[in-house]
C-alpha cells in the first residue's frame, strides 16, 4: 500500500492523462444530460405516456447489457485509447440519427438513436472507468474518480441548458425539428473529441497481476479460475446496477418533475442534483483516502441518499424537488467508491470484472422505466419510492458486502 506522499506523486505524474480523461467524463455526462431535455419534449410532441418517454433512457442504457462484454474484448485487442476514440464516433452516429427521428416524429427511431449513442457510452465507460481506477494506487482511486465525477455531473445540466440556449424557446414551445441545429453542433464536437482521443498521449496501464508476464501476482486472484468466484465483485455489480438506476432517476427526472409540479422554467431545476453531486465529489477529493476510506464514504453516502429519498416522498410537493439534492449528494461518492471496492484483488480477471461492472450500468435502463410506470400510476412524487430499497442495498454493500471473500 502506498503512503500519501507516494500516492500524490503518482497522481502528479499523470496530470495530463487525468485532464484528458476528465474531458471524456464530461462528454459522457453531456450525452446523458440530453435525455433530461428530450423526455418532456417527446412526452408533449408525440403525446405519449411518461413510461413511453422514459424508454429513451432505457434504450440508452440497454446498450450496456449487450455491448458491455464485447467492449472489454475490444479494449483487449486495441487498447484503451483507440477504444475511447471509437466510442466518440459511435456517439456522433447516434446523435445524427436524432435528426431524422425528429423529422419523422418517430418514437422507434428516437429509441434507435438513443441505443446507438448508448453503444458509444458503453465503449467509453468501459474504457475510462477501469483506466482511471488503475491509473495509480487502488486505495486512492475514489479520489481520482471524484475529480472525474465533477466533470461528469457538471455536464448533465449543461446539456439541457445548451439545447435551450441554441433553440431559443421555452420547452413547452419547442417542436421536435428545433433540435436539428444543436445536434449538428454536438455531432461536430464529438467527432473532434474522437480525433483528439486518438492523438492524445495516454499511457496504457494494467492492474496488479493483470499482465501475467509482468511478474506481479495478485495472490487472492491467482487461485481462481473464473470471474464468478469473486463474491465481492458480484455483490458490487448488483450495487452498481442499482446505483446507476437511482442516480439516473435523481439526475434525469428533474426537468420532468419540475414540469409535473407546474414550475416556471423547468430546465433550470436540472442544476439541483449536479450541485449536490459536485459538493460530494469535492469532499471525496479532499477526504479520501487521508481522512476517510472508500468504504466509509459509501456508507455515509447511502445514509444521505436514503434521507433525501424519504424527504422527497414525504415533503410538500413545492419543496420536495429541492430534497433531490440530498439524493444526489449521497450518489456522488457511490460510483467512485463502488468501482475500486469491487475491482480490488481481481488480478488477471480485471478486464472481465470491468466488463461485468459496465454491464451493470444497464440499471439506468430498468429503474427509470419503473419510475415512469410508477409516475403514471401513483404520481411523480410517490414514484421516488423506487429509490429507497436501492439505497438500502448499497448501504449493505458498504457495511459488509465489499469485504466478502472466498478461500
Amino acid at each position: 500500500m502506498l503512503d500519501e506522499k507516494n500516492a500524490n506523486s503518482v497522481v502528479k505524474g499523470y496530470v495530463i492523462p487525468l485532464i484528458i480523461v476528465g474531458v471524456m467524463f464530461f462528454a459522457i455526462g453531456f450525452a446523458l444530460g440530453i435525455n433530461s431535455y428530450i423526455i418532456p419534449l417527446l412526452n408533449k410532441a408525440l403525446d405519449i405516456s411518461s413510461a413511453e418517454s422514459y424508454l429513451v433512457i432505457a434504450a440508452t442504457f440497454s446498450a450496456f447489457l449487450i455491448f458491455g462484454y464485447p467492449a472489454s474484448l475490444v479494449i483487449g485487442k486495441i487498447g484503451y485509447k483507440k477504444t475511447m476514440a471509437l466510442s466518440f464516433l459511435m456517439f456522433a452516429l447516434g446523435f445524427y440519427l436524432f435528426i431524422p427521428s425528429a423529422k419523422m416524429e418517430s418514437l422507434p427511431l428516437f429509441l434507435l438513436a438513443s441505443f446507438v449513442s448508448g453503444m458509444g457510452n458503453t465503449f467509453l465507460q468501459a474504457s475510462v472507468n477501469p483506466y482511471i481506477t488503475i491509473l495509480g494506487p487502488i486505495e486512492s482511486a475514489a479520489k481520482r474518480m471524484s475529480y472525474m465525477g465533477i466533470a461528469n455531473k457538471l455536464a448533465w445540466p449543461i446539456a439541457p441548458l445548451f439545447l435551450a440556449l441554441i433553440i431559443g424557446k421555452e420547452v413547452e414551445n419547442v417542436s421536435l425539428t428545433d433540435i436539428n441545429i444543436p445536434f449538428y453542433i454536438i455531432i461536430g464536437v464529438f467527432v473532434l473529441l474522437g480525433v483528439l482521443a486518438l492523438l492524445a498521449k495516454l499511457p496504457e496501464v494494467k492492474a496488479v497481476g493483470e499482465d501475467e508476464d509482468s511478474g506481479e501476482v495478485c495472490e487472492y486472484a491467482a487461485s481462481k479460475t473464473s470471474v464468478w468466484q469473486f463474491p465481492h465483485l458480484l455483490l458490487g455489480v448488483l450495487a452498481l446496477f442499482l446505483y446507476v438506476g437511482v442516480e439516473t432517476v435523481s439526475l434525469g427526472t428533474l426537468v420532468d418533475y419540475a414540469t409535473s409540479l407546474g414550475l416556471a422554467n423547468p430546465e433550470y431545476y436540472a442544476w439541483i442534483a449536479p450541485i449536490g453531486m459536485v459538493i460530494g465529489y469535492i469532499c471525496g477529493a479532499v477526504l479520501i483516502p487521508k481522512y476517510m476510506s472508500q468504504a466509509t464514504a459509501l456508507k455515509i453516502c447511502a445514509v444521505l441518499a436514503l434521507f433525501g429519498s424519504l424527504m422527497v416522498v414525504f415533503s410538500p410537493e413545492v419543496y420536495s424537488i429541492y430534497f433531490i439534492v440530498f439524493m444526489a449528494l449521497g450518489c456522488s461518492l457511490m460510483w467512485p467508491a463502488l468501482w475500486p471496492l469491487a475491482m480490488t484483488d481481481l488480478g488477471k480477471f480485471t478486464k472481465a470484472g470491468s466488463s461485468l461492472m459496465v454491464i451493470a450500468i444497464v440499471g439506468g435502463a430498468l429503474i427509470p422505466t419503473i419510475y415512469g410506470l410508477m409516475k403514471d400510476s401513483v404520481g411523480a412524487q410517490s414514484a421516488y419510492w423506487i429509490c429507497v430499497p436501492c439505497f438500502l442495498y448499497i448501504l449493505y454493500y458498504g457495511l459488509k458486502g465489499h469485504e466478502i471473500r472466498t478461500k
